[in-house]
């Protein structure tokens, strides 16, 4: 996941020489290739960690590929979820595309035969052993588009996780002790109300609020629960302890004033606002966010992770897939290359990413330090617990719409429950 900030489109000059092109391994189905041309998209904001490797990236590819067009524009999130396998099927496809991982998207695109299989170029530049096991997940599907086996449709440069982001600053004006457990968020929740301030920036019509009530879950669940829903090793329970507690709190979150019951409309753009504005003391959302906050905020703030969960949400990043009709595809797997390289790697980690294959002793920003030292912890816990929304495609929507209910109060928890649980079902069915 990540904010769906837009940009206005860019094009960056770039360029590959013929002999390192014709060194470069062949692809048998590669399409009708000039070599002259890089057409690529991501939607990552300019100010992110990411925006600023890629950026970079590009500029590394100018100065190593002279002679070949950058082609570059960049997509809202929200766009390419749900025009990507229209896209894709069409001569607008571009020959480098950031998707987002998972069953219901990458996966779906795989078993429709709309990616390009990455396992050869994996393994041949090495990128199958600079990403650990817990990213590589979201990397490989099987012959069904499950993720976790099979062959290589996608290559992170990044991982990700969601975390608490807090102000410092409204915590002290408003003589409000900083959190260390559940407890003492929950307190510093009610303190907030009580003084007018609405807690927790929310954003009912993206993926934030659902985020939201996934965490509540997770905190009452384990791996076995997550991959029964997650991998379908088993056959989730939508009334059970976890999702039970997760749905029932969430509306008791919004009864209670934590959760504004105007967030029903606005944006994961809105909710980021509001808290690098001031407005927001709490936001429980991901490392994406970090570097935009770094740049934008003026006041102190923090993070910590969800207290009293093992788990919470998060993966390795955003996948870098080769669309199957990509005429450039040698370009492509270049371009790869130079994000997964250490340069742009510690460009990431400098900048508040999570890099997975940068030099440890490079990373000096005390905050990134702090952040990749917590990605690590959930990492050895075995804590990634990935997003609500993968299992099935379409289950983005429902979730938004479902979540809102529980927002307005027009639908109660069991209703909630039951409604999530037909349309896993349905698009487990149906994938």
């Amino acid at each position: 996941m990540l904010t769906a900030r837009r940009r206005v489109m860019a094009t960056a000059a770039a360029v590959v020489g013929t002999t390192l092109l014709l060194a470069s391994c062949g692809d048998s189905d590669s399409g009708s290739s000039d070599g002259k041309t890089l057409k690529l998209w991501h939607y990552e904001a300019p100010n992110s960690a990411m925006g600023m490797a890629w950026d970079a990236a590009i500029k590394e590819f100018e100065k190593t590929h002279p002679g070949v067009e950058v082609k570059f524009e960049e997509k809202g999130f929200e766009q390419i979820q749900k025009t990507a396998p229209m896209v894709l099927n069409s001569d607008d496809a571009p020959d480098l595309m950031e998707y987002n991982k998972g069953n219901a998207t990458v996966g779906h695109l795989s078993k429709q035969g709309l990616l390009t299989d990455l396992s050869a170029e994996a393994t041949a530049r090495g990128w199958d052993k600079k990403i650990g096991a817990g990213v590589r997940t979201t990397s490989q599907y099987d012959a069904e588009g499950v993720m976790g086996s099979g062959k290589w449709y996608g290559i992170p440069n990044y991982a990700e996780y969601t975390m608490v982001f807090y102000n410092k600053d409204l915590f002290e004006k408003h003589g409000i002790a900083e959190p260390k457990t559940f407890d003492e968020l929950t307190a510093a929740m009610d303190a907030f109300v009580d003084k007018g301030v609405t807690p927790l920036a929310n954003a009912g019509a993206e993926y934030v609020a659902q985020q939201y009530l996934y965490q509540l879950a997770l905190s009452k669940a384990d791996r076995s629960w997550v991959d029964s829903y997650q991998l379908y090793k088993g056959r989730p329970d939508f009334h059970d302890a976890a999702w039970t507690y997760g749905a029932e709190t969430f509306a008791d979150w919004v009864e209670k004033g934590y959760l504004s019951k105007k967030s029903t409309g606005t944006k994961a753009e809105d909710a980021g606002v509001s808290f690098i504005q001031g407005k927001s003391p709490i936001l429980f959302s991901g490392s994406w966010w970090y570097g935009r906050f770094t740049e934008e905020s003026t006041f102190d703030w923090g993070t910590f992770l969800w207290p009293g969960s093992d788990l919470t949400l998060g993966s390795g990043g955003n996948l870098w897939v080769v669309p199957k009709g990509s005429e450039n595809k040698e370009l492509a797997y270049d371009f790869i290359d130079i994000t997964m390289s250490e340069k742009i790697q510690n460009i990431l980690g400098n900048n508040g990413g999570v890099p997975v294959a940068a030099d440890p002793a490079a990373v000096k920003d005390p905050q990134s330090k702090a952040l990749i030292a917590d990605f690590n912890a959930l990492s050895e816990r075995d804590g990634l617990a990935f997003y609500p929304d993968w299992p099935a495609p379409g289950f983005y929507d429902v979730l938004v719409s479902e979540t809102q209910k529980l927002i307005t109060g027009s639908a109660k928890p069991d209703a909630y429950l039951d409604a999530v649980e037909a349309a896993y079902d349905k698009g487990v069915q149906d994938r």
